[in-house]
């Protein structure tokens, strides 16, 4: 039988610095949803192959499911609930990309599609159709959304395009 080990997490989360004891084994989702009260990612196949889980680790997307919370120590965790603007509570220009072009419908997918995107849009700020597509095509839709998800795509880059301050 394998020991279960605790160990003193420090990490960055939504940007507030964060410490926690946790088993070695414990996976960042499991941590995020238990013991931080965070429920925008999703265990949805525990597996890191729907993307209902994803959240931003250091600006990139990681599988929170497999990703053991030890991990995480010493970076930067960014969830769902962490993209508006922590002082105005303004929401991240891909959350309001996708309410206005109903970019979901049960929602389950939802959170690894806006953190996808955002991710996307911080490298790539203007892309094409298809490369939306190769940058969510990793992430599952049950549902059958994807044109209103790549339109969401879409809408959050002209969004952020138009709120930059013109240089």
């Amino acid at each position: 039988m394998r020991q279960t080990v605790d160990t003193r997490l420090r990490f960055t989360l939504n940007g507030a610095e964060v410490s926690l004891d946790a088993a070695t084994e414990r996976t960042l989702l499991d941590v995020l949803r238990s013991d931080f009260g965070l429920n925008g990612p999703k265990y949805g196949c525990g597996m890191a192959q729907c993307g209902a889980c994803t959240v931003l680790v250091d600006g990139a997307p990681a599988r929170s499911c497999v990703l053991r919370a030890a991990r995480v120590s010493g970076r930067r965790v960014t969830t769902l609930e962490g993209l508006a603007d922590p002082d105005t509570g303004a929401l991240h220009p891909v959350q309001r990309a996708f309410i206005e072009m109903q970019g979901a419908q049960c929602g389950y997918c939802l959170n690894g599609m806006v953190m996808t995107a955002v991710a996307l849009l911080a490298r790539e700020p203007a892309p094409d159709r298809a490369r939306i597509r190769e940058a969510l095509r990793d992430n599952l839709c049950r549902c059958g959304t994807h044109v209103e998800i790549i339109a969401s795509v879409e809408r959050a880059s002209a969004l952020i395009a138009q709120d930059k301050p013109n240089a």
